[in-house]
């Protein structure tokens, strides 16, 4: 498959690293940029040619799919020129910034079904194998998931994924800020050589489903502050999952306490490559690393996973990895959070217009 990237930062930077690795799945054959100087930094960085439209981009070189990372409020509009010269996407998320943006975008693409978002956090391998154990039924129908990782539709996005609830119904959305002193030792860009505790800023939520909920907590640079520890619960009617452990119902007078295994290449004396293998569950593997032998980090995984979905997607040979009517509906319940923990009172989600195109992912 090929594709190209309309952007040219941070993210952007991850799709062209995995295509330079994967030369027999993806093909990354071109690039655009608004900024000529940008430009000829990421035709020499990249090895590709790069354009200063999107138009002009597909048009030369024709892609498969497009990605496109680019700011928020640009995102929109970036998508509707593609859609609109009928070439599949594969967005960043959020695919508009505000609820307005949101029902504008899926009034306007949202029934040519082009639209894919780059939502990659339940494949990352952990979450995978969680959600592989939840999917098996080994909790039996899942009631309450507490994510305490990654911020706003991320963090949505795995709530309603491990739940597998749609967005056929209003969702109430309760949420509150706290300020606390907390060390911030590294960014993005590595160590802050910070050594005094700041202000950072928690913000819980919980959203009331209808017979499901979900529970919010996320620090100011969490993803990035090691003193600060990711936390996955996923409670159901017959057990839970608590992180990699697994609390189960076994049958009469039997309580089952089992873990989640990460099998590691490359540790002591294991000369096979640094690299996750797979993870196991009670003896069978429930999820499997489809890139050994690239030496790839959870997050390059999962979005490996992404691309090579999409283009499955594209060539008809798989389902949507993850629809812009999901997006729309994360990125709404991320909204809703952010108004309740702005005005201090509940807030309720009302159903969207792409609400009947959104799945219930079990």
């Amino acid at each position: 498959m090929t594709f190209a990237i309309v952007g040219s930062g941070w993210r952007a930077e991850f799709f062209a690293r995995l295509a330079a690795v994967m030369p027999e799945r993806l093909a990354l054959v071109g690039a655009a940029t608004r900024r000529p100087e940008r430009a000829e930094e990421i035709t020499a960085r990249w090895g590709v040619a790069t354009y200063l439209s999107p138009t002009e981009l597909i048009t030369r070189q024709k892609p498969d799919f497009v990605v496109s990372s680019v700011p928020w409020p640009v995102n929109p509009e970036v998508i509707a020129t593609l859609v609109e010269a009928e070439v599949p996407v594969l967005a960043e998320t959020p695919p508009a910034p505000d609820d307005e943006g949101l029902s504008a975008l899926w009034d306007r693409v949202g029934s040519r079904r082009l639209v894919q978002i780059a939502e990659q956090y339940l494949l990352m391998p952990a979450h995978a194998a969680r959600h592989e154990v939840v999917r098996r039924g080994s909790i039996g129908t899942p009631t309450s998931v507490q994510v305490s990782s990654t911020h706003g539709y991320h963090a949505v996005s795995m709530i309603r994924g491990l739940l597998g609830v749609g967005a056929d119904r209003p969702v109430r959305v309760a949420a509150q800020r706290f300020t606390a002193p907390l060390l911030d030792p590294l960014s993005r860009e590595g160590w802050t050589g910070a050594e005094e505790p700041a202000d950072a800023t928690t913000t819980l939520a919980t959203l009331d489903f209808g017979g499901a909920s979900g529970l919010y907590d996320f620090t100011d640079n969490q993803w990035h502050n090691r003193l600060r520890q990711r936390r996955i619960l996923v409670r159901g009617s017959l057990g839970e999952i608590a992180d990699d452990t697994v609390v189960r119902w076994g049958g009469p007078r039997t309580v089952i306490t089992s873990e989640i295994t990460r099998s590691q290449l490359g540790h002591d004396l294991n000369l096979d490559g640094h690299d996750t293998e797979h993870f196991v569950f009670e003896g069978e593997v429930v999820y499997r690393n489809p890139f050994v032998g690239l030496r790839l980090m959870d997050e390059e995984i999962a979005i490996a996973t992404l691309l090579v979905a999409t283009g499955a997607w594209v060539r008809g040979e798989g389902p949507e990895p993850y629809p812009l009517a999901d997006a729309c509906q994360d990125h709404h319940l991320s909204l809703a959070i952010d108004r309740a923990a702005e005005s201090g009172a509940p807030v309720v989600a009302e159903v969207g217009p792409w609400a009947g195109a959104v799945s219930s992912p079990k």
